[in-house]
């Protein structure tokens, strides 16, 4: 009396059971994927690149954007301009470093 069909547990399986084990398994892996615990993919470097370069533009963009208009509201130009242009610099390179040493912000 052999059955090739599949072999069902004597005890019988309930289906929300089955169905719990299968919703805490994909939320397992969409929090490993969210703190980023799987195995990283070849484009991760990639895509650290673009943050480094976003983070360096960004700041040194803002910083003279933000010196620039606050020269020509108060008339200090070129003043402003070039301290803000140099805390934008610092700040994209403190950025970057932490990018580099992967802590957190």
């Amino acid at each position: 009396m052999a059955d090739n069909g599949p072999v069902e547990d004597p005890v019988g399986e309930d289906a929300r059971i089955t169905s719990l084990q299968k919703r805490l398994a994909r939320a397992e892996h969409d929090e490993k994927v969210r703190i980023g615990s799987t195995e990283q993919r070849a484009d991760d470097g990639t895509r650290m690149g673009n943050r480094v370069l976003a983070e360096l533009i960004g700041g040194l963009v803002g910083g003279a954007v933000i010196g620039w208009v606050l020269d020509r509201l108060i008339g200090t130009t070129p003043w402003l301009l070039l301290v803000f242009l140099f805390m934008g610099i610092v700040v994209a390179f403190r950025n970057i470093i932490r990018i580099s040493t992967g802590r957190p912000k």
